[in-house]
């Protein structure tokens, strides 16, 4: 169940979105406010995992507050001005929905919602290994991509962003290779260089030093040879 705010000026914009969280049965609606500052105050009280939050607001508009609130809840902007969009997701929302908001459009971001909360108690560890879903979300430019775990064919680090290489294409994020690998299964992805994590099920061959997987050639470094061959090739090689 996500606990969820909605701050907006407007009254009837708060019913419209009240109401679509009745229809929802994974949202609870546990507060409701005029201004930014009100879900601090509600934020106090209770926790709060979702907010809907109207930029053009009283006292403090709702981009301002997310440049000084450092750890806010998933945030969905709900607003009538589309040109806020590009500011908002560089201060990572979760969503931008333009009034007047259908309900279909409405549930669209929900679901993100829901999704990418399921994803950070996961990491966190906050619920149980057998509730771990099968994907995760990276953000791209100004989205969040959705990348399922057996697409993934190879994950390549440079410098401080890493690209994920998929069966559907590639993903480019602002990541460290070290924090991604320490959310990977272990029995199903290695570290096979510095600047490499591959997906064992993925590999078709060892050649020399490197890794085939389709088109592509991993190198694998000095350092982790031993490994690699440990536990991609020896349990499973068929001798005389």
């Amino acid at each position: 169940m996500l606990k969820c705010v909605i701050i907006d000026d407007e009254p009837l914009a708060r019913e419209c979105i009240a109401n679509y969280v009745k229809e929802v049965n994974f949202l609870q609606l546990v507060g409701t406010g005029t201004n930014p500052m009100d879900l601090t105050r509600i934020a106090d009280e209770q926790p709060v995992d979702l907010v809907f939050l109207d930029i053009e607001t009283p006292v403090i508009n709702g981009i301002e507050f997310l440049k000084m609130t450092p750890n806010p809840p998933i945030v969905i902007i709900t607003t009538a001005y589309p040109s806020y969009a590009l500011e908002g997701f560089q201060l990572d929302v979760l969503d931008y929905l333009v009034k007047p908001i259908t309900f279909n459009r409405f549930f669209k971001a929900i679901n993100k919602a829901k999704d990418y909360h399921q994803l950070l108690h996961n990491a966190t560890g906050s619920t149980p290994k057998a509730d771990a879903i099968d994907y995760f979300f990276i953000k791209c430019d100004y989205k969040y991509e959705k990348i399922y775990f057996d697409d993934i064919l190879y994950i390549q680090a440079m410098q401080n962003y890493i690209t994920i290489h998929t069966q559907k294409g590639k993903y480019i994020t602002l990541l460290y290779l070290k924090s991604i690998e320490e959310k990977l299964d272990a029995s199903a992805f290695i570290r096979v260089h510095k600047s490499y994590i591959v997906s064992i099920p993925k590999i078709e061959a060892i050649e020399n030093n490197d890794i085939v997987i389709q088109t592509h050639r991993i190198p694998i470094s000095r350092n982790y040879q031993t490994e690699v061959l440990s536990k991609v090739v020896n349990d499973r090689l068929w001798k005389k």
